[in-house]
């Protein structure tokens, strides 16, 4: 049965975007276009990054791309906030705009007719936005709202602690990218269109249109809103170290009157361009992702009921992004879910990962390329991750190819060289435990 998945895969192979069917064009300011057609579909996706993000804010301004994203969505100096909004709801369209440690990602769909005018506006946004003085401080109450709803959520609380644990002070990985109650609370509107003027720029910024247009009618269209943008950004230091972790950090945080715990185990991972990144994803997939939670839920939710749900994730990006291992739990299983885990990931890393497992894993990573692909946004986001990590235009219809030759061996070496059960950051967030009662 696995040959003929296989062989049904690659006959599929055809179909998915490369160089034949997406075209690609830098404009002379640095802004780099990529698009591809699907007359299937009325509507066209438009989705981009311009470099600037978390690593770029001050040390007391946690929270500044965050900030300054929110008040880029409330007007331009071509139009106030309510006649933006106008325009995008009188074509039926939306937008979006949010903050990342590297980059700041913008997109947009509407009708594929309108496309012009939705360049139009997202041109407008990266480039005129006017930071309203009446909507700095509505925007301020929002970000610290959220701030305070972080606070009462097991969820959040976990992966926000986990962070701080496992990356060094001084590395964007460690902060909140919404920031601080005190640094939101510090952060002035001169400090949002400095942060703008200086980190918003042509070079590096990425956009791919994707839907019911031409490619090169698209990219005539950028050409036009984008052509005379002529700005640049500073250079970016290099980040910071990420020692290994060489001890156990653990820390917990209490949060009354719930009824779960959460925690985040783990370790900082390799960066997307690593070369053990594949092996780690396939891996990952083993551990944590294939099926019900792959080993790990099979191991502590279903043969022994102790969470509501146990997976692990891995993200690579530009940076050593998190390896962890996430779950939910009744509280009083918080320990025995740890040593369980644990267990897991001493096994994957003694034990050779049988072969049908293996290629079960492999299977699923393949099969779901072309799920991934069914929509306009799939494919954008796909075409995006392809231009920032450079993998050239052909990499999905490889990518088969190269998780397919993924071994066991390697399986087993990634996971001794990124997964070390006795030595990881361990958060966790909820109730305080009930003193036992014994003498």
């Amino acid at each position: 049965m696995y040959n003929r998945k296989y062989q049904r895969q690659r006959q599929t192979a055809h179909a998915l975007p490369g160089p034949d069917d997406t075209l690609r064009e830098t404009l002379p300011n640095g802004i780099t276009v990529l698009a591809r057609e699907n007359f299937a579909s009325p509507a066209v996706v438009v989705s981009g990054y311009v470099e600037a993000g978390s690593e770029d804010e001050p040390a007391d301004l946690h929270g500044l791309t965050s900030f300054t994203l929110d008040m880029m969505e409330r007007g331009t100096q071509r139009r106030s906030f309510e006649e933006l909004y106008e325009a995008v709801e009188s074509i039926g369209a939306s937008f979006g705009l949010s903050a990342g440690a590297h980059i700041s990602s913008f997109s947009a769909k509407g009708l594929a007719s309108s496309l012009p005018l939705l360049m139009d506006l997202i041109g407008d946004l990266l480039r005129r936005s006017a930071f309203p003085e009446k909507h700095v401080e509505k925007v301020r109450a929002e970000i610290l709202t959220d701030i305070q709803e972080r606070r009462d959520s097991t969820r959040r609380m976990a992966a926000r602690i986990f962070h701080e644990l496992a990356y060094p002070a001084n590395h964007p990985y460690h902060h909140s990218l919404a920031g601080y109650e005190d640094t939101v609370a510090r952060i002035q509107r001169e400090d949002l269109v400095d942060f703008h003027r200086r980190h918003f720029a042509p070079d590096g910024l990425t956009l791919v249109i994707v839907g019911g247009v031409k490619p090169k009618e698209a990219i005539n269209i950028v050409r036009e809103t984008f052509g005379d943008w002529e700005d640049a950004r500073p250079a970016r230091e290099g980040l910071p170290d990420v020692p290994a972790i060489t001890e156990r950090r653990e820390k917990q945080v209490i949060i009354p009157d719930k009824m779960q715990s959460n925690l985040v185990l783990g370790w900082p991972g390799p960066p997307r361009l690593h070369p053990d990144f594949i092996a780690c994803g396939v891996t990952n997939t083993i551990l944590g992702i294939f099926g019900m939670y792959g080993r790990l839920g099979k191991k502590v939710r279903e043969e022994n009921g102790l969470a509501y749900y146990a997976y692990s994730r891995i993200d690579g990006g530009k940076g050593p992004g998190p390896w962890r291992v996430i779950a939910g739990v009744n509280p009083m299983n918080l320990e025995r879910a740890v040593t369980l885990i644990q267990e897991e990931l001493r096994r994957i890393r003694e034990e050779r990962v049988p072969e049908e497992e293996l290629n079960d894993s492999k299977s699923y990573l393949t099969g779901s390329l072309p799920l991934q692909l069914e929509t306009n946004e799939g494919v954008a986001q796909s075409l995006i991750n392809i231009e920032r990590y450079q993998l050239g235009l052909d990499y999905l219809q490889r990518y088969r190819d190269i998780i397919m030759a993924i071994t066991a061996e390697e399986v087993q070496a990634a996971a001794q060289q990124w997964l070390d059960p006795e030595h990881f950051a361990l958060a966790t967030a909820g109730p305080s435990m009930p003193e036992s009662s014994e003498s």
